[in-house]
């Protein structure tokens, strides 16, 4: 028998749903003065991106990110510039697409984006962030914190839990990011590092009964 690695667990598919509404935003999509694509190990991000992009929804991207351990294999020449290259594949011109290269966190993403921009004499009232699906609440957060002075909105891939889960291929690996992600909304607004967020009890139960049953990878110490 082969083993399924791709779907969510039955026992813990309620927590992971949970979890998965909770870290989306999936703002209304609206004409922005720029998108921001934010580097990962998903270049399911840059195809959406390049998405809107076609749509009129942005004249600009900028993709912003260096490289992550779950990354370096798949990117090894930066997150930003392989996002570049994936966005001009499925036509979105050379020019109207910038890389930051240096970020390596969402504080990074944002503050380097803002300066680059800044540098390039781009005026910017609006942003659109595109990330994973479940990076949305705390890219958000971050942003409001960082760059408050311009309209944030936020989008990713609309594909249910199950059909993401299963392009990703790996069930495990999802739910410990979204336990990540839970965990890192509270310890980064404690840090100063995002605004605060008023967790839900149901959200943080789930993410308490996810982390004890051992999806632990993605957990700061």
């Amino acid at each position: 028998m082969t083993l399924d690695t791709a779907t969510i667990p039955e026992a813990v598919r309620a927590d992971v749903e949970a979890l998965w509404r909770y870290l989306r935003v999936d703002d209304e999509i609206a004409p922005v003065d720029v998108a921001i694509g934010l580097g990962c190990h998903d270049p399911g991000v840059a195809v959406y991106t390049a998405e809107l992009f076609l749509r009129g929804v942005c004249p600009l991207i900028v993709f912003t990110g260096s490289n992550a351990p779950t990354t370096i294999g798949r990117f090894p020449r930066g997150e930003a510039v392989h996002f570049r290259e994936i966005a001009v594949e499925h036509g979105v011109p050379e020019q109207s697409v910038l890389v930051e290269s240096a970020a390596k966190h969402t504080a990074d993403n944002i503050d380097f984006s803002r300066e680059l921009l800044r540098e390039k004499g781009v005026p910017v009232g609006s942003v659109l962030i595109t990330c994973r699906p479940y990076h949305q609440r705390r890219a958000h957060a971050t942003a409001a914190k960082r760059w408050p002075d311009v309209d944030i909105r936020c989008s990713a891939d609309r594909r249910p839990l199950h059909a993401y889960t299963a392009g990703i291929g790996d069930a495990s690996l999802v739910i410990d990011m979204l336990v990540g992600e839970a965990q890192r909304l509270t310890r980064y607004a404690e840090l100063g590092h995002t605004i605060a967020l008023d967790v839900p009890t149901e959200v943080t139960d789930a993410y308490q009964r996810l982390a004890a049953a051992g999806y632990t990878s993605r957990l700061l110490p």
